[in-house]
């Protein structure tokens, strides 16, 4: 894993994984990461039915 291009370091210390590392991953873990590509866990946009 490379520092900067699959995970950072945020404000309080803790390794954040990229979306270009779950993306080599391959799969959603469905832990609601914050870059997940696959938006697992994000609120999804109602379509207006108008």
């Amino acid at each position: 894993m490379k520092d900067g291009e699959d995970f950072y370091l945020n404000e309080d210390g803790l390794m954040v994984f990229t979306k270009a590392y779950h993306l080599k991953r391959g799969y959603c873990c469905k832990n609601k990461c914050k870059h997940c590509p696959w938006s697992f866990g994000k609120k999804k946009e109602k379509k207006n039915p108008n």
